[in-house]
């Protein structure tokens, strides 16, 4: 019995009292917030030593950071794909990265996070860049719109000309023309604007910011370029400011979430979709891998490593750190798992769901991580995580790599030869596991590989 008032009431009566509030618990609303060619070393919280990130340092420590955090790929629009679908990359057919006018796009025969979740009576928005189809805006491929969205603002690749003042934002299918500012913080705008004039705010929300900053063409506005004056590199003042700017663009959209009263009940997922562009040395490809091997495209860490922070108040302890490696992928089964939506049966999902995670559990993986680039070297152009063991292998699979993550994160020492058995092992489950995703999604890649990248000479 609980004494409540002076008076005694059954148990029973208490019981029902408490499984009633637990019935009216509010829903949970999700943010995934994702930037362009983040490296996983480009924070002040991942180590930066220069650049200023504050609210991404705050937000940091207010959730759980990851330090094993990976791309479903080396380059933008696979691992896109992948955050909305669950599924690797090739096995959901946006196989590469995708050029206007292109014939791949994701299509509607894939099951989105965002059409999941509006069966169950959520509100969907998407605003930044899409780069999920080549025919924007246009009836001949599919849009966000046919992918779940109810509100959208998107661009099909980059800004244009650059983050300041685009002009090519479509919103709802119509063109939005000029629009004033910088581009991440046009989008927060956009997003805050929505969450603000929804009409039914007792609905949860699902929503999606993808911003163009820091993939070029980078162009920073000076108040994030201020605290860097001291560099006389123009491009790494460019580059570093432009990070500060999605920093700030993503406080800008914490504090609304926070002021409108959504905090406690919202998931908010953050990360990257690839690693940093270009070697690092010069104009504004000033990205940093933390010391990883490889950069953008490499299926070596360098490639596809990527900073990775989720906020869950009340269900995530504030200011923990996890080295339990996750992928983008995870994403889709992570929220099906939050809101009870049992993962789609008639296809392979290669994600699983971190709620195990922050509850101080194992992640229980029924898919291995694994990587294939187009436009990665032709020696590594394939990848398989098992443990702390990751192989790579060329793009026929004649040649591999092996390396033990845990304790050689740069993958300095290619161990095949120390260890014989676990190297045939790993290298025969690669072989298996590549045929079975190559066979699953459409042949568009079969008639559309692209030629060796010469070095220096592609843009993506």
């Amino acid at each position: 019995q609980v004494k409540m008032t002076g008076k005694l009431l059954p148990f029973f009566f208490v019981f029902a009292f408490v499984c009633l509030g637990h019935a009216k618990e509010k829903p949970t609303n999700f943010v995934v917030f994702l930037t362009d060619y983040l490296g996983w070393g480009d924070l002040a919280c991942y180590g930066h030593p220069v650049i200023q990130t504050p609210h991404l340092d705050k937000f940091a420590k207010q959730g759980m950071r990851f330090t094993q955090s990976y791309s479903a790929c080396g380059v933008c629009s696979p691992s896109r794909s992948s955050i909305l679908t669950g599924r690797t990359p090739y096995r959901n057919g946006v196989w590469r990265w995708i050029p206007g006018g292109h014939q791949v796009h994701l299509r509607t025969s894939e099951i989105t996070s965002a059409e999941l979740l509006k069966e169950k009576g959520y509100e969907t928005c998407h605003v930044g860049k899409w780069h999920l189809n080549g025919k924007f805006n246009s009836e001949e491929q599919p849009q966000p719109d046919n992918h779940g969205y109810d509100h959208w603002m998107a661009t099909q690749n980059n800004a244009a000309p650059h983050h300041l003042n685009p002009v090519n934002f479509v919103r709802n299918r119509k063109p939005v023309g000029r629009m004033e500012g910088p581009s991440s913080l046009i989008c927060v705008q956009e997003a805050i604007s929505w969450l603000q004039n929804r009409k039914d705010k007792s609905r949860p929300f699902f929503l999606t910011v993808w911003t163009h900053e820091p993939h070029l063409p980078i162009e920073s506005a000076q108040k994030f370029m201020q605290p860097y004056s001291d560099i006389s590199d123009e491009g790494i003042r460019q580059h570093h400011g432009n990070i500060t700017q999605l920093d700030q663009a993503f406080g800008n959209l914490m504090n609304a979430v926070d002021e409108f009263g959504y905090r406690d009940t919202t998931f908010v997922f953050y990360t990257s979709d690839n690693g940093p562009e270009g070697k690092g040395t010069q104009g504004r490809t000033r990205g940093s891998t933390g010391g990883l091997r490889g950069r953008k495209r490499h299926t070596h860490e360098g490639g596809i490593r990527v900073p990775g922070i989720v906020r869950w108040p009340g269900k995530i302890s504030p200011g923990t750190e996890s080295n339990t490696p996750v992928i983008g992928s995870d994403v889709f089964s992570t929220l099906c798992d939050i809101v009870g939506q049992p993962l789609p049966a008639d296809r392979i999902i290669d994600g699983a769901s971190m709620l195990p995670l922050f509850e101080g559990k194992p992640i229980v993986r029924k898919q291995p991580l694994y990587w294939r680039n187009h436009l990665a070297a032709e020696n590594s152009r394939v990848a398989l995580r098992v443990g702390d063991w990751k192989i790579i292998g060329s793009d026929d699979l004649t040649s591999f790599e092996l390396y033990n993550i845990a304790r050689d994160e740069k993958e300095t020492r290619n161990l095949s030869a120390e260890f014989p058995d676990r190297f045939e092992t790993l290298k025969e489950k690669l072989k298996a596991y590549d045929a079975s995703v190559l066979a699953d999604g459409p042949d568009w890649w079969k008639n559309d590989k692209p030629r060796t990248r010469k070095p220096g000479k592609s843009k993506k």
